[in-house]
C-alpha cells in the first residue's frame, strides 16, 4: 500500500426539499384545506478517524463526495425523505485544514471522533405549516436551503509516542527492525526509507509506538533530499530519539546538522524532549566511542548514550529511558465535539 500524507477532497452537502403547495381535494368535501407536505433535509458530510487506516492513499482515486439531497414535500401531508449522510473515514491523527490549507478545522486524534464538514440544507415548509386562523388555504411553501460546498485539505500526522530522528543511514530503520514488529526496507545507501514507519516496542511489559521518518540534510527546511515533509509526522510525539552514526567522520556536525532543521521548522520541535544516541557502537574501539563522545559534548549534545542497534548492545537501556520519558509526559486527549461550519 503506497503512502499518502496530504489531499485535496472536495465536498457538498445536500439541498433541502422544497414544501409542496397541495389542497385536500375528495368527493363531498368542498374545502378540504391546505395538505403540502414539507420537503426532506438535505445530507451531511461528516469525517470520522477509525482504526486500520495508516494512510490518505483511498481519497487520491475519489476526490469528490456529495451528500444526497433531500426529497420534495407531497400532498396529503407527505413529509420528503431526508438525504443520506456520508462520511469519510480518515486515519487517527488526521488534521482537516480550509482550501488555503492554513486554518485547522479539526484534529481527529482519537478513535471514533466525527465532525460535521458540511452540514445539510433544511427542507422547505409545505403549505400545510402556514395555515392559520386567518389564513385557512395559503398559496405559498418555502424552497429547501442549498448545500454547502467546500474544498478542504486531510492532512495526516501518524500518532506516535516516539518519533525516531537523524541523518540518512543514522540506523534509524535497523532499530525500528530490530525493538518492533515493523519490517521496514534496510539498505547501504541514504534514502533508503522513503515514507514514515511505525513500530510497536515492548520494554518490561509496557508497549509504546515508535515512528520512522526518512532521514534530514542540511537544507531539509528548504526542500533539500526529501525536505522537511515527514516531520510533521513527529508533531505529536512524546519524546524524540536523535540517532548519530558513529562511523561518521564529524559526529558534531551531523548532531548540529539535525538541531538546525528542528529549529527551523519550528512547531515546538526543538523543545520536545530528546534521547541522543550514539548509535553503531560495534564498528567503533573503547578509545573511537570516548572520543565522539566528547565531540557530542563539546557541541552541547547531553546525557549521550551508546548503541548499536545490530548487535543490540544498549538497545534496552534506550528503550527503558523512552518509556520513562513517554510515561511522564502522557496526557488524556479529550474529544472536542463536533464542529459544524
Amino acid at each position: 500500500m503506497k503512502f499518502l500524507d496530504l489531499t485535496k477532497v472536495y465536498i457538498r452537502s445536500g439541498s433541502g426539499g422544497n414544501g409542496a403547495v397541495s389542497f385536500r381535494r375528495e368527493k363531498f368535501i368542498e374545502f378540504g384545506g391546505p395538505d403540502g407536505g414539507n420537503g426532506g433535509n438535505g445530507g451531511s458530510v461528516w469525517a470520522e478517524a477509525v482504526t486500520g487506516l495508516n494512510t490518505l492513499i483511498d481519497f487520491r482515486y475519489q476526490q469528490h463526495f456529495f451528500a444526497k439531497n433531500g426529497q420534495g414535500g407531497m400532498g396529503q401531508n407527505r413529509f420528503g425523505k431526508n438525504g443520506d449522510d456520508i462520511v469519510l473515514r480518515v486515519p487517527v491523527g488526521t488534521e482537516i485544514l480550509d482550501e488555503e490549507g492554513e486554518e485547522v478545522i479539526a484534529d481527529l486524534t482519537v478513535e471514533g471522533q466525527r465532525v460535521c464538514l458540511a452540514k445539510g440544507g433544511n427542507g422547505g415548509f409545505g403549505n400545510m405549516h402556514f395555515k392559520s386562523s386567518t389564513n385557512q388555504a395559503p398559496r405559498r411553501a418555502n424552497p429547501g436551503l442549498a448545500g454547502v460546498e467546500a474544498t478542504i485539505w486531510l492532512r495526516l500526522k501518524l500518532i506516535a509516542d516516539c518519533g525516531l530522528l537523524g541523518l540518512p543511514n543514522a540506523g534509524k530503520s535497523t532499530f525500528l527492525a530490530a525493538t518492533s514488529n515493523a519490517r521496514p526496507k534496510i539498505a547501504d545507501y541514504p534514502f533508503t526509507t522513503l515514507h514514515p514507519n511505525l513500530g510497536v516496542v515492548e520494554v518490561d511489559g509496557r508497549e509504546f509506538v515508535v515512528a520512522d521518518i526518512p532521514g534530514l540534510i542540511e537544507g531539509a527546511h528548504e526542500g533539500r533530499g526529501l525536505g522537511d515533509t515527514f516531520l510533521g509526522h513527529i508533531e505529536r510525539c512524546s519524546v524524540l530519539l536523535h540517532l548519530i552514526d558513529g562511523t561518521a567522520e564529524d559526529v558534531a556536525a551531523d548532531y548540529n546538522v539535525i538541531i538546525g532543521e528542528l529549529s527551523e521548522y519550528g512547531a515546538g520541535l526543538n523543545e520536545k524532549p530528546r534521547i541522543t544516541v550514539l548509535n553503531k557502537s560495534d564498528a567503533l574501539s573503547d578509545e573511537d566511542t570516548a572520543e565522539k563522545l566528547a565531540e557530542l559534548k563539546a557541541a552541547g549534545a547531553k546525557d549521550v548514550r551508546v548503541m548499536s542497534g545490530v548487535s543490540r548492545d544498549g538497545v534496552v537501556d534506550v528503550l527503558r529511558e523512552m518509556r520513562k520519558v513517554i510515561e511522564a509526559g502522557q496526557v488524556v486527549v479529550e474529544d472536542e465535539g463536533p464542529w459544524t461550519p
